[in-house]
């Protein structure tokens, strides 16, 4: 069985179509469940790209009407987490208002001002090294896992998104990283976005995932869907991957709890 858990809705405000939508999409590919996991809400205006700070029961409600109207297909609900210093307490708030079936980590914002995968900043990418840019991104990842606040962790790369990267071997970019997701018992998705976008790569490459592999981090695959059509995108390159690395099992979720599930 396949699954999809990364999939957006329009409530942050760059994804198109309804959740009943991405559903039959679903279908239509042959996974066997779905999860809805939008960005979470920030306690004031905080960007454009997600919901706004009193509209996370709205999205409770998109996610409770899709499961009653997919006619016995299994939803999932789950949220998309900013991992940002200091907001810390305001997630384990929102881990609280609902009984979700996990809450995904994420680094988008290596500074307090810099998504570093928003097209709209691609020029601050000339202000430093990239060496250092992915030095802060990595950091902010493994301070992420230690946190202790999800279930499982998005797009472990998502830095060399724009095809940007430092030459030569990444190794010691991701130890830190991969050192602490393992201690936290945490799974990471393998994430077929960033087939989609510059880097024409699946999220991580397969350096990253080999020395997850070697830390027994569990895996799952996750297309990070804005639109109907991306729901479960070229799942078979993201399988072909995780079997050469030597996976085979994939982890599903429940009220938060691990349930591995054999590649078949």
């Amino acid at each position: 069985m396949l699954f999809d858990y990364h999939v957006h809705t329009p409530l942050c405000r760059h994804a198109i179509g309804k959740p009943a939508d991405y559903i039959r999409r679903a279908r239509e590919v042959g996974l066997g469940e779905l999860g809805f996991s939008d960005h979470n809400p920030m306690p004031t205006a905080f960007d454009d790209w997600r919901m706004g700070p009193d509209e996370l029961p709205r999205y409770l409600a998109l996610v409770e009407e899709a499961k009653s109207e997919s006619k016995g297909f299994p939803i999932r609900l789950g949220l998309e987490c900013d991992f940002l210093p200091g907001y810390e307490e305001h997630l384990r708030y929102l881990a609280g208002q609902a009984d979700w079936d996990f809450l995904i980590g994420s680094v988008h914002y290596v500074e307090p001002h810099w998504d570093i995968d928003n097209p709209a900043k691609l020029a601050k990418w000339e202000e430093r090294p990239v060496e250092e840019i992915w030095s802060l991104y990595f950091a902010a990842y493994a301070r992420m896992a230690r946190s202790g606040l999800f279930d499982f962790l998005a797009h472990p790369d998502l830095v060399k998104k724009f095809g940007r990267r430092p030459a030569g071997d990444l190794t010691d970019y991701y130890r830190e990283a991969v050192d602490a997701i393992a201690d936290a018992g945490l799974a990471i998705e393998v994430s077929t976005a960033g087939l989609r976008k510059e880097a024409q790569e699946i999220y991580p490459e397969k350096r990253f995932l080999e020395m997850a592999f070697r830390r027994h981090i569990p895996v799952l695959l996750s297309s990070d869907a804005h639109r109907p059509e991306e729901v479960g995108y070229r799942f078979d390159l993201a399988l072909d991957l995780v079997r050469e690395v030597g996976y085979r099992q994939l982890v599903r979720f429940e009220r938060r709890r691990p349930i591995p599930v054999a590649i078949g």
